[in-house]
């Protein structure tokens, strides 16, 4: 037991360490690479072609199921501020699980995370402006694999973003984070 809750502190400190670097090393044109730490995940590396606009690195983290049964999962993003125009979104996922980016607009007065999660065990996605689900490749597709990378680009006006992982549970277990474009 000591031994576990050891462990389960030292990953917790380097996925902190390793998120207020934004979660990953990126280069737009070359290789994708980040290594995650301890049973937060593993190793990202996906070549990202140059893309346009501001790019934004999202980071896919799940720790597996831990003691007492529940897992958790979040989406961690390299700034929260972008300008209007063209934004690039590149998910990498440093979990052990499939994850997705999907970009739903947030109303006046609503807060990421709020969402109402359905019977399928996802949010409704009515008005989504498209995904990065595409393993090692941009748009939609069947899931961005563990240690892959996939990414889209949009022409964002001003206004708030809910960037959401919407696999089933994902939501529900912390797969959301906020975006703001000025």
């Amino acid at each position: 037991m000591v031994t576990a809750v050891a462990l389960l502190a030292g990953s917790i400190a380097g996925t902190i360490a390793w998120s207020r670097n934004g979660g990953v090393s990126t280069s737009t044109g070359s290789s994708w690479s980040r290594s995650g730490g301890g049973m937060m995940g593993g190793r990202v590396s996906t070549r990202v072609p140059t893309l346009p606009g501001t790019t934004v690195q999202v980071t896919a983290l799940d720790m597996g199921a831990m003691m007492g049964g529940r897992a958790g999962m979040r989406l961690a993003v390299d700034r929260t501020t972008v300008p209007a125009g063209t934004v690039s979104l590149v998910l990498g996922n440093s979990g052990f699980r499939t994850h997705e980016l999907v970009v739903l607009p947030l109303a006046a007065g609503q807060q990421a995370g709020t969402r109402s999660v359905g019977s399928d065990r996802k949010v409704d996605e009515t008005g989504s402006l498209g995904e990065a689900s595409q393993t090692g490749g941009s748009g939609t597709g069947e899931g961005v694999q563990p240690g892959t990378a996939g990414w889209t680009t949009f022409d964002l006006p001003a206004g708030r973003y809910e960037l959401v992982c919407n696999l089933p549970g994902h939501y529900a277990a912390g797969m959301y984070a906020e975006l703001t474009v000025n």
